[in-house]
């Protein structure tokens, strides 16, 4: 069964390599490439924007075999948090990672696994997650500060990165306690505050970047409805299929949830299925835009529903981003606030632990803080709401246990 969940994601890939073709102008995918491998990365650049959907869709679907050739060299066995990395990063190939960027974060952490003189397959995971720090690569190199060495001090900056990830990795999951899913988002957020609160104590900062594509949503619509049906269509072949996802859905997402491992992968793949054809359907009633960024925030919920996430959980969070919204002086369709709605999702467990209610409110406070957040790390992390998610769930979980006396097993 889990070398059939290897061959689904294989499969996926392939499927992007091929949308890259089919619906585009296979002549233009390697100049589309290369144009997304030139480009700034910083949050938010949309690579179906820089190289088509040819060159962001050919990228995608590269950077997911690459994962899993990594995770097939390692021998590792499928597990949901693998599913999970796994689609983050094809998500995020379609904004911010791509064949080339995404190397010097993972040859830091393996670098850093020989220093610990530990198999690098027990730090898989914080390497692929890690790659969230990928943009510093080609922002370091933009700088020019020596010229025609300023790529290699990008690369050089970027596996230094992926050296000191792992142990800020693991320390972050202490302070929300397992409540953000995106945990190596606070990691970096916090790592990627740091570096350009030094540059601008020297007076280096980034611009601000909103690269976003439009006009593609009744593609995108035919083409992830179909995925995201096959899945649940997989599913469906589980015996007492109903029994076991009533009862995947009595858990509480906290990390790490391991859904794959506890149900199955058709149990599983069923619940990732079900929250894709939410999430996208949400993204069209509202009149929102599928863009880069947002495939990629539902690629990735449909990752975590391997890990932590299901329709029971996520809901309050929507629920809580769009009151905010509603209130607040964003517009419910725009680009960021569909962002912060689909993202907070990393904050389900918090909705799974303590309530519904507990789940709207951190929602409606995750909108505020992830707004606010990009400035600090300048666009260097691309999980900016697993930065924000962090921060609230570090703040909010210990007030809901104490106030309310609600008893939480702390994990060290």
């Amino acid at each position: 069964m889990k070398s059939t969940c290897f061959f689904i994601l294989a499969i996926v890939d392939l499927i992007f390599i091929l949308i890259s073709v089919i619906f585009g102008d296979p002549d233009k995918i390697f100049l589309g490439l290369a144009s997304i491998i030139k480009e700034s990365d910083i949050l938010i650049t949309d690579y179906i924007a820089i190289g088509g959907i040819e060159g962001a869709f050919f990228n995608a679907g590269l950077v997911g075999l690459f994962v899993l050739a990594l995770y097939r060299i390692n021998k590792l066995e499928i597990n949901g948090s693998l599913i999970a990395a796994h689609f983050t990063t094809l998500g995020f190939a379609l904004f911010g990672k791509n064949v080339v960027n995404i190397w010097p974060m993972i040859i830091g952490v393996y670098l850093y696994s020989l220093y610990q003189r530990e198999p690098f397959k027990n730090y898989i995971l914080i390497a692929v997650f890690g790659t969230t720090l990928s943009p510093a690569v080609v922002q370091f190199a933009f700088l020019n500060l020596f010229g025609r060495f300023s790529i290699v001090l990008g690369i050089l900056i970027a596996v230094f990165l992926g050296f000191l990830f792992p142990p800020l990795a693991k320390f972050c999951l202490k302070l929300h306690q397992g409540y953000c899913l995106y945990n190596t988002g606070l990691a970096g957020g916090l790592m990627a505050t740091i570096m350009m609160s030094k540059f601008r104590a020297f007076g280096i900062d980034f611009e601000r970047r909103l690269v976003l594509s439009v006009g593609n949503n009744l593609l995108f619509t035919v083409i992830f409805s179909i995925i995201f049906i096959c899945f649940i269509a997989y599913g469906l072949r589980e015996r007492n299929l109903l029994k076991k996802y009533k009862e995947l859905c009595k858990t509480t997402g906290r990390l790490y949830s391991d859904y794959h491992n506890e149900f199955g992968c058709r149990v599983t793949f069923f619940n990732m299925g079900l929250l894709g054809l939410i999430f996208i359907y949400y993204v069209i009633l509202i009149k929102g835009e599928l863009t880069g960024p947002i495939i990629g925030a539902i690629l990735t919920i449909v990752g975590f529903g391997a890990l932590g996430k299901h329709v029971l959980n996520t809901i309050p969070v929507l629920l809580g981003t769009i009151i905010s919204s509603i209130l607040n002086i964003w517009d419910v369709n725009s680009q960021s606030i569909i962002l912060a709605s689909l993202f907070g999702t990393n904050l389900a467990p918090i909705s799974g632990e303590f309530g519904w209610i507990f789940g709207i409110i951190a929602g409606f406070l995750h909108v505020s803080v992830v707004m606010n957040m990009s400035y600090l790390h300048g666009g260097l992390n691309l999980y900016n709401n697993g930065f924000a998610g962090g921060v609230v769930a570090t703040v909010l979980v210990p007030i809901i246990s104490s106030i309310f006396r609600k008893k939480v097993e702390y994990k060290y």
